[in-house]
């Protein structure tokens, strides 16, 4: 059976994700507890939770993936990559950093190239993949383009869609932009505003390796996997 049709092959592209600011303790090891029990392979957490998640998938493959710059992407470049190397400290076994829209906007194609390479190569240095988040509903197809070239160009392993914060997230057509815009070396990552099952599976036939969602939960049980 193809993935986008077999469960066990789409949960597996899903990062279970909390990234809400109002998040408590309790509600990241529910988080933890479900990958465990539904078979998500990535939880994505913002950094202050990777020792408390770590701590409660001890003994899993799970892997934490932490936000870098998140949401807006505006910290100096000198923090993000410092964040990535504390990140990775604490156990992340991937990070998603921010795009400096401004600076983008601004035509400042130097600067976003350089903050991307400096993230991207605290990650490489400790083995960690680099996803680059770009925003894509703020972006025009010409600045798509662009980015995902410049994350390219700076190593990135993946570009990814949204936050989720900024307004409507993935769309097939940004999806299938993002991919015609990079090469086979460079993975695609949708997020925000997916909920359903029907959209992970547009989302994967569009191009997307990967699939970022709180709504994990609702999207196994149209898998019918709970009870499992």
């Amino acid at each position: 059976m193809d993935s986008i049709h077999d469960a066990g092959s789409i949960i597996r592209k899903i990062d279970h994700t909390l990234l809400k600011a109002d998040a408590r303790e309790e509600d990241l090891r529910r988080l933890c507890a479900e990958a465990k029990q539904y078979g998500f392979t990535v939880i994505a957490v913002n950094p202050c939770w990777i020792p408390s998640c770590k701590k409660e998938l001890a003994g899993t493959d799970i892997m934490i993936t932490a936000t870098v710059g998140f949401p807006l992407g505006q910290t100096l470049t000198e923090t993000k990559a410092s964040e990535c190397d504390h990140a990775i400290d604490a156990g992340a076994g991937e990070i998603d950093m921010v795009m400096n829209l401004g600076k983008l906007l601004s035509g400042d194609e130097e600067y976003v190239f350089a903050d991307i390479t400096a993230a991207v190569d605290r990650c490489h240095r400790r083995g960690v993949k680099c996803k680059v988040i770009l925003e894509t509903c703020l972006l025009t197809e010409e600045y798509i383009v662009r980015s995902c070239t410049l994350a390219e160009k700076a190593g990135a392993d993946y570009v990814k869609t949204s936050t989720g914060f900024n307004g409507p997230g993935a769309t097939v057509e940004h999806l299938r932009l993002m991919r015609k815009s990079c090469s086979p070396a460079v993975k695609i990552k949708a997020s925000g505003g997916i909920r359903s099952l029907a959209q992970v599976r547009a989302m994967v036939e569009a191009g997307a390796d990967r699939i970022g969602t709180s709504a994990g939960l609702s999207i196994a049980a149209e898998l019918g996997l709970f009870g499992t």
